[in-house]
């Protein structure tokens, strides 16, 4: 496997555990006061939605994507009904925080509603945000993961949003991991057929334009809550205004508060896609608990 796949995928994790003790917290003076600047990996509070979650652990989004990455490792491409009967046998007695969006997919298959068919209508950027395991199986083949990312959200959120988010970010991982910077991968497709008319441009121009702005106020003025609208733009910033920093982007995601977890994760995967393992803190991989388990699948992909 191509390093930088495999670091496209790791970071993404890293991003999600960096953001666990803090998920949620919308008041980034609060994480400021708790956690200082969140540089290492953190334990949530006894107030957090993941009271249930040791440092080192993921969010809900984290799980969900070990969960497509062992799908992908075993079956040696994208199977949605794999991936799909190994997404509910996690939820059956999960022992963490649940989301509206699988709660309702969950109920659909309940009503006999298939894989294709039982994705809820929530227009969350987490559903867009897990797809970082299939940049290590297919990010050399563009159209193929745009495919199979958009495929992977709509099981849980069959949102147009969603999914062209999930397109456009396999679109520019692809990009970037043959050769184009970041910025001018998002640029490029942003300016694409498929995109130019869409709110993808609308949110990448916006992103764009605060590349300059300090990174906690960027984010608070596009919101910090989980619909796409909101995160998408947040994600633009701080890959163009830290294009050569992924620790950096990734703290400031976390600082930023709110739905730290999806923007950090996909931040992540583009920044890890261009700079590579060396970029990712040695001390926050060797701190995830899943991190051997991470590894020897995305092996088992390569081989």
């Amino acid at each position: 496997m191509i390093d930088n796949r495999k670091a496209a995928v790791l970071a993404s994790f890293a991003a999600d555990s960096l953001a666990l003790g803090a998920h949620w917290i919308y008041d980034t003076d609060e994480i400021a006061a708790r956690f200082g600047r969140v540089t290492a990996l953190e334990k949530p509070g006894p107030d957090s939605y993941h009271t249930t979650k040791e440092k080192g652990e993921f969010t809900h989004y984290g799980d969900q994507m070990l969960v497509l990455l062992t799908s992908l490792a075993e079956q040696k491409r994208f199977d949605l009904e794999d991936f799909s009967r190994r997404w509910r046998k996690l939820f059956e007695h999960y022992d963490g925080y649940m989301d509206g969006a699988a709660k309702k997919t969950l109920a659909y298959y309940e009503k006999g509603k298939t894989a294709e068919t039982a994705g809820s209508h929530t227009g969350d950027f987490g559903g867009a945000s897990r797809m970082a395991p299939l940049v290590g199986l297919l990010g050399g083949d563009p159209d193929g993961l745009a495919e199979a990312a958009r495929a992977q959200a709509r099981m849980t959120h069959d949102d147009p949003n969603t999914l062209d988010t999930a397109d456009f970010f396999a679109r520019v991982t692809a990009a970037v991991l043959n050769g184009a910077s970041p910025t001018a991968a998002i640029e490029e497709i942003a300016a694409s057929e498929a995109f130019e008319m869409t709110p993808v441009a609308m949110w990448v121009e916006e992103g764009l334009k605060s590349r300059n702005e300090e990174s906690v106020s960027a984010v608070a003025k596009f919101g910090q809550a989980c619909e796409t609208p909101q995160v998408f733009p947040g994600v633009v910033h701080l890959i163009a205004r830290y294009e050569a920093d992924l620790k950096e982007a990734l703290i400031q995601a976390v600082m930023a508060g709110g739905d730290s977890a999806a923007r950090g994760s996909m931040t992540g995967m583009v920044l890890a896609a261009h700079l590579g393992m060396d970029a990712i803190p040695r001390e926050w991989t060797e701190g995830m608990k899943k991190a051997q388990e991470i590894l020897s699948l995305l092996e088992k992909i390569a081989g």
